[in-house]
């Protein structure tokens, strides 16, 4: 038996794999190959046709046929052997036996010919067995990929050290300009004062945690603070051997466009202009004292009503900016709230605390620390609210999807309390994958899709008494109800669950009460309908 070369041809002549198993030139296998078609007869059950030179042992599969090209001394009966091995073979491998399946399975097929046919001759082997034989590892390959992915970690390390660099020089970069506008500051003639008793948060400024700005009686940028001994102008040169950058180049351009397409956040340094007013909370803390009522609030609601947890805790933090302002009490007043459990710090004198609502050191002649060094500031009272009444959720959603025909048609509907005013409210709805943006139709606020992540982000600029209550519908294709869950919430008011206010900072020293600033705020930590 000599067999010249095994090959798939589909009914209509074209060769989808072949191999060649003797020293033959390609365009007499060629030539061979394309008189097969012509040579089949219809109606026919025989399942080989000789020619002068050849022999063509064929076997049908589906729409193709698997063909053996032997010599006419080859016996006929080790062909048909060899053919049914070889049928055999073809669906272990092949992921349709299709045109489109056989050609993406093309060098598995050849190298399992290979494990059949040797040099024209059939060898011994099952099919188990050349399974076996084709899986084999490789050294030389293995050791390839290895040195491969070496080369990968090792990038990924590189990528890793430069991003830290970058960091810590945007880092120092930050400190040094907030040391200077800090000693600017001091140096200059001016100071900032700000006389206020509770904050308010403005929806058109960046602001405290959640994004929102403090709503101060002064502004920055209403006085010039000037340096002694420097000239006005040098504070704005740029630095010796940078050039001037007016923006970014085309192709920067190209990928902050490409990434927005994708629903991806970018957020660009923009360099405040002159006479710009700068965010509040970019600054440091200009006021002699800062205390900051902050609540952050974690709820877990169920998607057919009730109530699987509701914590809220909250912490009073203290900042001063000069040591000689430290000797002080913190004269506070809660709302009675009979949920909230406090705690003071173990420095505090809890006997003061507890009959006269005063915070101070247990020992009078110390001073709190000063220094900006921590934006929190130090803590001087924690406080933590747990129930399981829903009534007390400050925004519950309801989603109501449904399957009708080819289309799935939401529903989502929130209802505030009237217990808060919510800013920045950010409702984030998991979708199927989606080839195109989901349709939206009627809907109180704006929406935006994020493909990459398959999330419909419903936002709600603000929530008070004039929409408490709000909707919005959308279709997408056929999906499953829970597809749409779990949601997660985000949003932050300027009143608390404790209702806590400073009343007045006490001077242990004597003289007026010290000026001091208070920041409120409620934000979400973890809200979600599961």
């Amino acid at each position: 038996m000599v067999v010249l070369a095994a090959s798939i041809v589909s009914k209509s002549g074209k060769v989808l794999v072949s191999r060649q198993f003797v020293d033959m030139t390609r365009m007499r296998i060629e030539g061979l190959l394309a008189a097969f078609p012509k040579l089949i007869g219809t109606g026919k059950q025989h399942t080989f046709v000789e020619t002068e030179n050849v022999r063509y042992v064929y076997q049908p599969i589906e729409m193709l046929y698997l063909l053996l090209v032997t010599t006419k001394q080859s016996n006929i009966v080790e062909d048909l052997d060899t053919l049914s091995r070889l049928s055999k073979l073809v669906p272990e491998y092949a992921l349709s036996l299709d045109e489109e399946g056989i050609c993406k399975t093309a060098f598995e097929l050849i190298f399992a010919f290979d494990e059949i046919i040797s040099l024209g001759h059939k060898e011994n082997v099952t099919v188990a067995q050349v399974k076996q034989y084709c899986e084999m590892e490789s050294h030389e390959e293995k050791l390839h990929k290895l040195v491969l992915q070496s080369k990968i970690n090792e990038t990924k390390d590189v990528m890793k050290r430069k991003a830290s660099e970058i960091d810590k020089s945007k880092i120092e970069k930050n400190r040094g300009d907030k040391g200077g506008f800090m000693s600017l500051q001091s140096m200059g003639s001016g100071r900032i004062e700000s006389k206020f008793s509770d904050m308010s948060i403005s929806s058109s400024e960046g602001g405290f945690g959640g994004g929102s700005g403090f709503g101060m009686t002064t502004d920055v940028d209403s006085f010039s603070i000037k340096s002694k001994g420097r000239q006005p102008s040098s504070a704005t040169a740029p630095p010796k051997g940078l050039g001037m950058k007016l923006g970014k180049n085309r192709r920067e351009n190209q990928f902050l466009e490409s990434l927005k397409a994708e629903g991806e956040d970018i957020v660009e340094e923009v360099q405040p202009r002159v006479g710009q007013s700068r965010s509040a909370a970019t600054l440091p803390p200009t006021d002699p004292i800062t205390l900051t009522v902050e609540e952050r609030i974690n709820v877990t609601l169920k998607r057919d009503g009730g109530l699987s947890n509701f914590d809220v805790q909250g912490q009073l933090s203290l900042q001063i900016l000069n040591q000689e302002d430290g000797l002080i009490q913190v004269q506070i007043e809660t709302g009675g709230n009979p949920g909230v459990v406090f705690k003071s710090h173990p420095n505090m004198n809890k006997e003061l605390f507890a009959n006269e609502n005063i915070l101070g050191l247990k020992d009078p002649n110390r001073p709190f620390p000063a220094g900006t060094g921590d934006p929190a500031g130090v803590g001087l009272l924690k406080w933590r609210m747990q129930s399981a009444d829903e009534s007390i959720v400050p925004l519950t959603i309801n989603c109501w999807p449904s399957v009708s025909g080819n289309e799935t048609f939401v529903s989502m509907e929130y209802e505030a309390s009237s217990m808060f005013d919510l800013r920045n409210v950010v409702i984030s709805i998991p979708l199927p994958a989606l080839r195109e943006a989901p349709s939206v139709g009627d809907i109180n606020g704006e929406w935006r899709y994020d493909s990459r992540n398959s999330v419909l982000e419903w936002s709600i600029l603000l929530i008070d008494n004039s929409n408490r209550s709000g909707q919005m519908e959308f279709s997408v294709p056929p999906a499953d109800t829970s597809a749409f869950f779990p949601i997660n919430v985000r949003f932050s008011a300027t009143s608390t669950y404790s209702d806590l206010k400073v009343v007045n900072v006490l001077p242990l020293k004597g003289g007026p009460s010290p000026k001091f600033a208070q920041r409120t705020q409620l934000i979400t930590e973890n809200y979600q309908i599961v």
